[in-house]
């Protein structure tokens, strides 16, 4: 007779597997409160898939746990403080009009507004007082699976047409909420299962909202002064302003359009929204033609850069200069030079990538008006070429250097500063899945660059997902730090391009298994993207932004 087997063996951190009953709890495994210096537990990987502590184990797994340290730790943390602060002002404002809207320095941007009164500093300091009561008092914080209906018919009645629109296009027999002292949300991914687990956070006045600033993730007890960056938050501010011009702030209202067929108006405005932003930009450009010689575009990964010097390229053309473009990827060291991060793994984003003594030799002479053969960075290889190709420049021509590091001082040290116009480019989405849930810029960007490894640079998302991290910290060491050098910044993301991405990535995401590392994300992403309908890329026109990234673009690369 066949009996199911009652007990199963779980390996926490690598040690010796014990034996615990099937069922038993993650919350109830050795060591599962704090690590060994203080630091809480919010959730723990079993089997590569990230997982709260109230996690049943029913087979037999490797147990890892996370604290906001951890990649995947750090996110649930912020997301946990995002949910306290969300019950907070559910309870304390009952009414107000809230949303969480974007990053800001080392936390996000809020606003809450309220028809009968003005939100003022008091108001603030009175929602962090509760917030911290609520971490004080270590309430639980629970998972829950309720009926799609239920779902349905609960954010339709509490007045939250986010929640519900973003159901309106998902039919799953049962939907995960959690649930805190009668508050409920939506599940984006998973929380800390008690309020206690949060130790860190504080509110920063930011008119016209505020900022729930979070921690530094190295040293939890310590907050990293906060940057107000106010030309990226202008960017932000006029992207969140054209979404809702357009109708388009939440996925919720983008599936709805989609579903309608009204998606096509609407990457018709964007893309124009975007070559409008770029033409501006030209004109600006051409105002100083007298003293400007080196454009400059930087930004972090992804974030469009190529086409946006090519789509700029034209524009200033129409001003009747004329630009002559180097991408700085061409002057990447062979891949066996490329200097080490501090895990002994391959650098992309230091600076020493680029062949500095080359570049600057090479930016030397063509100032001077002579002739450079100018190298080819072949990514199959992971080598650089010379195959012929020279540029020499005229004394009335501009010239576009497009890379990750435009913005380095180091990089054109030998320029005058006079004689430099500087480009920030990233892609600040606006769009939320509902008001208490950002997407997260960063996702954005590693989902291009997803579609774009695995078209063009024979890369599959095993390999993108485990270089992401190295990416992310490379960027926030060599790129972030200088965007503030910038004296123009060109927001890249489109409102739907999300949905143009699914059906690019989902079948790479799909190749990743349980029993690999970047299992995890890959799940974590797919989520995600099942919350979007999906779009034909037909409407997306060839000199899109996007066409970078999934092909058949006008420009060459």
């Amino acid at each position: 007779m066949f009996t199911l087997k009652q007990l199963t063996k779980v390996s926490v951190e690598g040690r010796t597997p014990i034996e615990v009953p099937v069922g038993h709890l993650v919350r109830d495994l050795p060591g599962s409160d704090r690590t060994p210096d203080g630091l809480p537990i919010l959730a723990a990987l079993v089997n590569n898939d990230v997982v709260t502590r109230s996690y049943p184990v029913e087979v037999d797994c490797a147990v890892k746990f996370l604290t906001l340290q951890d990649h995947q730790g750090w996110r649930i943390y912020r997301s946990t403080v995002s949910f306290l602060l969300a019950k907070v002002i559910h309870e304390q404002f009952p009414g107000c009009t809230f949303s969480v809207e974007h990053s800001l320095g080392n936390g996000y941007y809020c606003s809450l507004s309220a028809k009968n009164y003005e939100v003022t500093r008091e108001h603030l300091r009175t929602v962090e007082r509760a917030m911290h009561d609520l971490v004080q008092r270590d309430v639980p914080i629970e998972r829950r699976k309720i009926a799609f209906s239920q779902a349905v018919d609960k954010f339709s009645k509490e007045e939250q047409p986010d929640k519900a629109d973003l159901l309106r296009y998902r039919n799953p027999p049962k939907i995960v909420i959690y649930e805190c002292e009668g508050f409920t949300d939506l599940a984006h991914g998973v929380l800390a299962d008690h309020t206690g687990a949060i130790q860190h956070f504080r509110i920063l006045p930011y008119p016209p909202g505020f900022v729930l600033q979070f921690p530094d993730r190295d040293h939890p007890d310590d907050f990293i002064p906060f940057d107000p960056q106010p030309q990226l938050f202008q960017i932000f501010k006029e992207h969140k302003e054209w979404g809702r011009i357009l109708g388009i702030r939440t996925v919720g209202e983008l599936n709805r359009t989609i579903a309608n067929r009204e998606i096509d108006e609407r990457v018709r405005i964007a893309e124009a929204f975007h070559e409008k932003k770029i033409a501006q930009l030209a004109d600006r450009i051409a105002a100083q033609r007298d003293r400007t010689k080196w454009l400059l575009l930087a930004g972090p990964s992804s974030s469009g850069k190529t086409t946006f010097s090519k789509r700029l390229s034209v524009q200033l053309r129409v001003n009747g200069l004329r630009p002559i473009m180097i991408s700085m990827d061409n002057y990447f060291v062979d891949r066996a030079r490329t200097p080490l991060d501090e895990s002994g793994e391959l650098d992309f984003e230091h600076i020493e990538t680029v062949d500095l003594e080359l570049f600057h030799k090479h930016i030397a002479a063509l100032d001077r008006g002579e002739e450079v053969r100018m190298p080819t960075f072949v990514f199959e290889t992971g080598t650089r070429e010379f195959r012929g190709n020279t540029l020499k420049i005229e004394p009335d021509q501009l010239v576009i250097i497009e890379g990750i590091h435009g913005l380095n001082p180091r990089l054109t040290e030998g320029v005058p500063s006079a004689r430099k116009f500087k480009i920030y480019v990233s892609a600040l989405t606006q769009l939320n899945l509902d008001c208490h849930n950002r997407v997260a810029t960063t996702d954005n960007r590693l989902l291009r660059r997803m579609v774009r490894d695995h078209m063009f640079r024979g890369n599959n998302a095993f390999v993108t997902l485990g270089r992401w991290p190295s990416v992310r910290r490379g960027e926030k060491k060599w790129i972030f730090p200088f965007q503030k050098e910038a004296d123009a910044t060109f927001n890249s993301a489109l409102d739907y391009e999300l949905a143009v991405l699914k059906p690019f990535v989902e079948p790479l995401l799909k190749e990743i298994k349980p029993d690999q590392p970047q299992y995890a994300e890959a799940r974590r992403l797919m989520a995600f993207l099942d919350y979007f309908l999906a779009m034909p890329y037909s409407p997306v026109p060839p000199n899109s932004l996007l066409r970078e990234f999934i092909g058949r673009s006008d420009f060459q690369y």
